[in-house]
């Protein structure tokens, strides 16, 4: 479907591509492949993001199959020489929870707000540097204020890319 989407875009004559999702980038090999426009990338958006700040080493909060599988870890690192960090399994189990059971359908608790800070503690002290929110709805809990460590949302660079590609063309 997501393939088929990106040809009639093409066909439309858009210029390029945006998946509006991290974790449906797990296709976006297949999607670029299969049109003759740019698939701008959402990893990359954060990578540059990450890379003008400086830093080096950054976490990465997202659903479980951002997190754990390589598309947007592997991503990262071999393209943009980054050093990333997840959450160990019980919390990228508690984040992907609390994704999907409460962000996606518009809820956000003080209590899973705190989950969250908490998480970005741990990743702080085994020496992060920077959050990369590689959820699109990380954002709707999770705040600068929320965090000592910088915020990366992967919504709004991802977005900035793509405005930036158009007002480039």
């Amino acid at each position: 479907m997501m393939v088929a989407a990106a040809r009639q875009l093409e066909a439309a004559g858009a210029g390029c591509v945006v998946i509006c999702t991290n974790t449906m980038h797990k296709m976006a090999d297949e999607v670029q492949a299969s049109v003759g426009i740019p698939l701008l990338h959402i990893a990359d958006a954060a990578a540059r993001a990450v890379r003008e700040r400086g830093l080096r080493r950054v976490a990465l909060l997202g659903t479980r199959y951002t997190m754990a599988e390589d598309f947007y870890t592997g991503r990262l690192a071999r393209k943009f020489g980054l050093d990333v960090l997840v959450p160990g399994a019980a919390d990228q189990e508690e984040i992907h929870r609390i994704i999907y059971s409460e962000l996606v359908i518009g809820i956000t608790t003080p209590a899973s707000r705190t989950v969250f800070q908490q998480v970005i503690g741990k990743l702080a002290a085994q020496g992060a540097e920077g959050i990369i929110l590689g959820c699109t709805e990380i954002g709707l809990l999770v705040r600068q204020s929320d965090s000592p460590l910088p915020l990366f949302d992967t919504t709004q660079l991802h977005a900035r890319a793509a405005v930036d590609f158009a007002l480039a063309e």
